[in-house]
């Protein structure tokens, strides 16, 4: 989906497809036809944004078999669908039973990291519509909190980005998403840690800045894309209301004034009750737990509003990966309600949908 901006230049919306499970070819050609063109039509516009999640495995195999690629566009095309981001932060498996910590593995002291980053970015210069010329990858925050920063790999991805860009006309950015736990966990992290190069910036993913209680003001970041997101809230001493979110696939980091824990189990365990919470589990857009639970959703509307002012970025993926863990999960319908809202902030926010 496509917005004009009052400054004149075009915002893209998309989901991230990383809420289903597939591992190779015929499964993301099957989420195509599948679960986009079903959204697309509950949405009834004529051009569905996706911001495709491809497994390593079916990255390279994309470009082992250059017709493979050929195909993905043509199936992209019928189906009415779009590609200008995608979601390269998990490497696989990441609807598997267990993923918590696996998600950050391989990080970014491994080549295999490099080599997958720079496989996407080759694929996703062959994905662009015809008259879109810069793409965006997101990645994780380099690692799970470690001793040291791996940067060393980060000038061969400048220069794998910048050999993409001469071969193909195509300027792909990759943005790295801070992440509580992680080796850059805020964006102030990220402005010291990150080379300054127009190539690379950072992922803001609004679930984790809420988790991370950060401010709006972003100084001089490139922010090359933005996750709209929500996380899930806890008044005071409702905590026991969180059962039903502590649940063994996904890491939900969770904070309050006075402390911090890795996942939710922990928090329940030795948080104090007495305080608000923010926990990393990603919550639909458009609508609330049951009470007394709430999510960020005011702060996400904040964010929106202070990143598209300019605009800061024209990539924003809606990111609500836990469907499958969610008490009453609603896959299709609940993508489709949740990019509804979104159009309807950008409306208020003054864009046009084209």
């Amino acid at each position: 989906m496509r917005f004009l901006h009052p400054g004149g230049s075009i915002v893209h919306l998309a989901y991230c497809t990383n809420v289903h499970s597939a591992e190779d070819l015929p499964g993301i050609h099957a989420q195509l036809s599948g679960f986009c063109a079903r959204v697309r039509s509950l949405l009834g516009v004529p051009r569905l944004g996706v911001g495709l999640w491809l497994p390593a495995g079916a990255a390279r195999a994309l470009l082992d078999d250059p017709q493979e690629l050929v195909r993905l566009r043509a199936a992209l095309d019928s189906h009415g669908l779009e590609v200008v981001t995608l979601n390269g932060f998990p490497y696989r498996g990441f609807q598997q039973e267990v993923v918590k910590h696996r998600v950050y593995s391989p990080d970014w002291s491994s080549p295999e990291r490099l080599r997958y980053t720079l496989d996407l970015a080759a694929i996703l210069a062959a994905l662009l519509p015809d008259d879109v010329t810069e793409g965006s990858i997101s990645t994780l925050p380099l690692a799970w909190r470690t001793e040291g920063a791996p940067t060393a790999l980060l000038k061969p991805l400048v220069e794998g980005l910048r050999e993409v860009r001469s071969r193909t006309g195509r300027t792909i950015r990759v943005a790295f998403e801070p992440e509580p736990g992680c080796i850059i966990e805020t964006t102030a992290q990220a402005a010291e840690l990150l080379p300054r190069d127009e190539l690379l910036g950072v992922c803001l993913d609004a679930c984790h800045l809420a988790v991370g209680f950060e401010g709006l003001d972003f100084g001089d970041l490139p922010i090359v894309k933005l996750q709209a997101s929500c996380a899930l809230e806890t008044p005071p001493g409702a905590q026991r209301a969180l059962g039903a979110y502590d649940e063994a696939r996904f890491l939900h980091q969770t904070r309050c004034a006075s402390g911090y824990a890795d996942d939710l189990g922990e928090a329940l365990a030795r948080l104090p009750y007495g305080e608000r919470w923010r926990t990393h589990f990603h919550m639909p857009l458009h609508a609330a737990p049951p009470p007394p639970l709430t999510t960020t959703a005011g702060y996400l509307g904040e964010l929106l509003r202070t990143v598209l002012a300019a605009p800061l970025t024209r990539h924003i993926e809606v990111e609500t990966y836990t469907w499958s863990v969610l008490p009453e999960p609603d896959v299709t319908g609940g993508i489709a309600a949740e990019l509804d809202w979104m159009r309807r902030e950008l409306a208020v926010l003054g864009l046009k949908e084209l």
